[in-house]
């Protein structure tokens, strides 16, 4: 009895073992076991997560109040170290307070932006793509002439009209990057707009907005998801262009172009004061560009096996 009951225990571990060997992973564990095996993505995704957590910590590590807007002339233009990560700037605010500060500003204005950006431009996008015809030439000439003008153009012109404020910087570079999701969301819908699964949502009677939304949309975000990681970057790069000319965030608060210009004049002598906040802008460029490049590479359908 013990013998069989023994054999009986064997067979169903021995089945487990089997459909857990070979159960087929789910679409995500697929994306994901792809992705790490990029070693340059994953170092972007590593680079971008300490950018991210300094930023959300940022009040647990330093005081924005005493440490990154406060005048402190008696400790101006110290050099790193002496109590001061990065040292001091001009009027005497710590470096280190500043650009950890100007990571909320620079994250949370280039992620908005470009959520605006697609919520404009996916909405023109898909509707061009999924009906085509008359409204697909009308919407896609209109995109064509806002994409002749250079984004920080288009961008000052809004802000020009609109005043300096976060919110219209917000509004102004995300008006700017719509054309462009417009085009990437319009090539996407094409792609799976003559699939079977729209016809058959068509033919139960479904809505085109039920239609876009539920089906079209859903199965082409892989290349959707890799330009927002991208347009992300060019967002933060756009805000510190504008910051640097004055158009952007206004001084005292930290933000990463702003405090290039701040201290260009001092560059020849006490050059970190360029050197940290250019080194923050680029590190957060190539850790987006890096994370979008392997995004592309593991939601690329051919590379499935």
């Amino acid at each position: 009895m013990e013998n069989t009951n023994t054999a009986a225990k064997r067979e169903v571990i021995s089945r487990k073992e089997f459909y857990k060997k070979f159960k087929k992973k789910s679409n995500a564990a697929e994306i994901w076991s792809r992705f790490l095996k990029n070693r340059t993505a994953v170092v972007g995704l590593i680079i971008f997560g300490i950018i991210v957590l300094l930023a959300i910590f940022a009040p647990l590590l330093v005081s924005y109040e005493e440490q990154a807007i406060k005048l402190d002339v008696y400790n101006r233009l110290q050099g790193p170290g002496n109590g001061h990560l990065f040292g001091t700037d001009e009027v005497g605010r710590d470096i280190f307070a500043r650009i950890i500060y100007g990571a909320r500003i620079s994250l949370s204005v280039g992620i908005s932006s470009v959520a605006v950006a697609l919520l404009v431009g996916g909405i023109l996008g898909s509707i061009s793509g999924f009906y085509g015809g008359k409204i697909d030439d009308v919407i896609m000439r209109v995109m064509d002439v806002f994409l002749c003008l250079p984004d920080v153009l288009l961008a000052l012109a809004i802000i020009a009209t609109f005043g300096v404020s976060q919110i219209n910087l917000v509004i102004s570079i995300g008006l700017s990057f719509s054309p462009k999701f417009a085009r990437i969301v319009r090539s996407a819908i094409l792609t799976v707009r003559g699939s079977e699964y729209i016809e058959a949502a068509r033919s139960i009677g479904a809505k085109d907005g039920h239609i876009i939304l539920r089906y079209a949309l859903v199965n082409c975000m892989g290349p959707i998801i890799v330009q927002v990681t991208l347009y992300v970057a060019s967002a933060i790069l756009t805000i510190s262009g504008l910051s640097f000319l004055g158009l952007g965030i206004q001084a005292p608060t930290p933000e990463w172009g702003n405090m290039l210009a701040s201290g260009r004049a001092f560059m020849r002598d006490e050059a970190y004061l360029v050197i940290a906040p250019g080194l923050a802008i680029f590190f957060t460029i190539l850790s987006l560009n890096l994370l979008g490049d392997g995004l592309r590479d593991a939601l690329d359908p051919r590379l499935k096996q």
